[in-house]
This record gives C-alpha cells, sequence and structure tokens, in this order.
C-alpha cells in the first residue's frame, strides 16, 4: 500500500485539481489541497496533476519469522461448560489444516469449573488443551478474556486461530487481533493453508459478487472466524488423545474495570437453525399474502420456514428466518428453495444442507448449481402440485 502526498507548491489551479478525483476525495482548506478518507488510491490525481500529487509506497514490513509460530489453534466457546457446536466443527477443521503442514492442534478453553468440558476435547482431535480454569472467569467479561488469549498467544505462538463467529467469538476476536496488529477475516466459508503455513481465508465480497481469497503473509497470528454449521464437526473418537495444560494466568492481570452485575437468560425461542426441513421463500414470491404457499408446505412437511433477504428488507419475515452470510446459516435434512435466484451469500448459508430440492422458472439461475434437484417452472403451479401429492401420499398410508 501507500498514500498520496500533495505538493502545494505545485498546485497552479485548485478547482481543476480537485475535480480531477471521481470520487470527491480532495478538499480545499485555507487554500490548500486536502485528501479525505474517501479517497480510492485509483492514482488519477497523480497521472493527470501536473506533478502536484505524488504516491508514495509504504515501507517494506520486515519479514516474520513463520518457523517460530506453529500449530492451528481454536478458541472454545461455551456457556457455563456447555462448549458450542460450533468449536468442535472448528477443531475438525484445524485438524485437517494441521495434518496438512505436520502441525499441531491446540485449543484453548477458559472459564470456571471447565474441567470435566476440557476432558471431552481430548475426544476430537485436539493435541494440547490450554486450560484457564478461574473464578474470576466464571461470566464472560471481554477484558479477562482477552487477557488469557493474550497470554496463550505470547505462551504457544500458533500460526493461526480459528474462532466460531458467535457473540462471544465476534467480540473477542477483533480485540486479540487489534492487540497483535495482526488481521482478522470474518465469516469465512473456506479454509485452506499454503506449505508456508500462509492462512487461505475464503468469503463472499462485494455483495457476494466474488469470493475473496484473503491471506495474511506478513503477520502472525492469522486471526479467522467462522459460522456454526460452515464446517464439519469430526466423529467423536473413543480414545482420549489430547493431553491437558494449565494456562497460568496471574490473577493481578485479569482485574477489569468492567464489572457483570448479572446474567439474564433468554427464553428459548424455535430457530431455523435446528429444523430437519426448510422451505424458503425467494423473490419469486410476487407479495406478501403468496407466502401462505411457503406456509402450507412447510406445514405439511412437518417443517420450518424461512427467507432471502430481500423478503426481510420488504418486511415480509421475521429477520430471525433469513438464511444466508447477513442472516442464518443452515443445515438441514432437506431443503426446498422456491423463487429463490441462489446468490453466494445465500447459498454460503446452506449449502451444506444433506438435499438440496429447488424450484425456480429460470433454467439458468445459480441456485441449481447446488441442488440435488432442480425443478424448472413456476413455483405457482408446482407448489399446489406437491401439497397434493403430500395428502395423496397420505390417505394411501
Amino acid at each position: 500500500m501507500g498514500k498520496l502526498v500533495v505538493h502545494q507548491d505545485k498546485i497552479t489551479d485548485i478547482k481543476a485539481l480537485m475535480a480531477i478525483c471521481p470520487f470527491g476525495a480532495m478538499t480545499e482548506k485555507n487554500g490548500t489541497v486536502e485528501i479525505s478518507a474517501a479517497c480510492r488510491l485509483c492514482k488519477l490525481c497523480v497521472k493527470k496533476g501536473n506533478g502536484a500529487m505524488e504516491f508514495v509506497e509504504d515501507e517494506p514490513k520486515a519479514q516474520i519469522d513463520k518457523s517460530k509460530w506453529q500449530g492451528i489453534a481454536v478458541y472454545i466457546d461455551h456457556v457455563e461448560g456447555h462448549i458450542h457446536p460450533v468449536s468442535f466443527e472448528l477443531l475438525g477443521k484445524a485438524r485437517e489444516l494441521a495434518d496438512k503442514i505436520h502441525q499441531q492442534v491446540y485449543a484453548l478453553f477458559m472459564g470456571h469449573d471447565i474441567s470435566g468440558a476440557a476432558k471431552e476435547l481430548r475426544h476430537y482431535g485436539a493435541d494440547k488443551i490450554f486450560v484457564c480454569d478461574k473464578k474470576s472467569l466464571g461470566g464472560f467479561n471481554i477484558e479477562a478474556y482477552t487477557k488469557v488469549f493474550e497470554h496463550f498467544i505470547k505462551q504457544v505462538k500458533p500460526a493461526a486461530i480459528l474462532v466460531g463467529a458467535t457473540p462471544v467469538g465476534r467480540q473477542l476476536a477483533p480485540r486479540v487481533a487489534a492487540r497483535f496488529h495482526t488481521g482478522l477475516t470474518a465469516d469465512c466459508t473456506v479454509l485452506d493453508i499454503h506449505e508456508n503455513t500462509d492462512l487461505v481465508q475464503i468469503r463472499p465480497a462485494f455483495g457476494g459478487n466474488i469470493m475473496a481469497e484473503i491471506l495474511t503473509p506478513n503477520t502472525r497470528p492469522q486471526m479467522a472466524t467462522v459460522r456454526y454449521k460452515i464446517m464439519d464437526a469430526p466423529q467423536r473418537s473413543k480414545e482420549a488423545k489430547g493431553t491437558i495444560e494449565q494456562l497460568a494466568v496471574p490473577e493481578n492481570e485479569l482485574a477489569s474495570r468492567i464489572t457483570v452485575l448479572g446474567i439474564t437468560k433468554k427464553p428459548r425461542e424455535k430457530s431455523i437453525e435446528h429444523a430437519d426441513v426448510l422451505v424458503v421463500a425467494g423473490r419469486g414470491i410476487k407479495k406478501k399474502e403468496d407466502l401462505e404457499l411457503v406456509y402450507q408446505l412447510a406445514e405439511a412437511l412437518g417443517g420450518d420456514y424461512a427467507c432471502t433477504r430481500p423478503l426481510i428488507e420488504a418486511g415480509w419475515m421475521d429477520p430471525r428466518r433469513q438464511i444466508g452470510l447477513s442472516g442464518r446459516t443452515v443445515r438441514p435434512k432437506l431443503i426446498i428453495t422456491c423463487g429463490v435466484s441462489g446468490a453466494i451469500q445465500f447459498v454460503a448459508g446452506m449449502e451444506h444442507s444433506d438435499e438440496i430440492f429447488a424450484i425456480n422458472s429460470d433454467p439458468k439461475a445459480a441456485i441449481f448449481k447446488v441442488a440435488n434437484y432442480a425443478v424448472v417452472g413456476d413455483l405457482y403451479e408446482i407448489i399446489p402440485q406437491l401439497l397434493a401429492r403430500i395428502q395423496q401420499g397420505r390417505k394411501i398410508a
């Protein structure tokens, strides 16, 4: 990267210079030109500014010694010792990545009264489980948890760290990344690794129009967050293989300016993430009243219903029923999409479903690329036929 430098003494016409920028990133202040945050470094002003603008490359950063950073670490997310399923999924992916570069898998587990749960992690592929069990860590405190994370990184020096994109993970990961001046890629859908331990982090970008491949080659540790149900959880092994090590953090370093006054538990709610069968409405639904077709099909199959982002923006459904990277990630046994085009961001939230049944009138719809069964036709004709067949089948049974 680099920055633009303005040579004020070489400016002959301020207005003409400012007119060059297509982003309006130049402003005049007291007879001088300043560059705002709107600058996209297109360098058009350098080419046409008659020497008034110069692009200066940043000083190259010192190369990090990657040999000193070894292994793939996973932050173990939990609530009162109950491990979140995304942590098991990430242990499976960490094992896959670590085997590729012949290194170890580490698990970081912090909290209070978690020794029993820590033993369970030995059955899921971690070579070493670092446990920090203290009363002061009983409730999530961002400052104390960050301090433990910092101790872990300085002691173990993992090449990469995977964190679940849970409410806790979304707070903790960026704070830790900032503390080590390293990169963090959020909501990754694909992870791979090079032999030199550079983590390949892939996620949709620019509104889902491209899949961005992101690397952090000059800093360590590399950090990525991953949503629940994106990766495959490993089978629990009968043999406990990993070893448990205590992570020593002085109590005085866990002192925090934050005091947790209490915890109020939300009432358990029905979530589309736990449905075995989902019927999804897309932009092919012409008006809100027509969602009744989707509701009826979901009910007939004993499942639940969901939708894509445009329907949420139209106010047709509760935002908690949106599937995609800006909504929920689901993995049902059967998902039926009705009039869904198949944008990348939506597909990333459901592509791991066991069976995908897609209905769309456009034979070139992107959703058909991931569907197990593709029906080209008008959903207003097909859904009633499906309902009739289901009812007929029940009568025969």
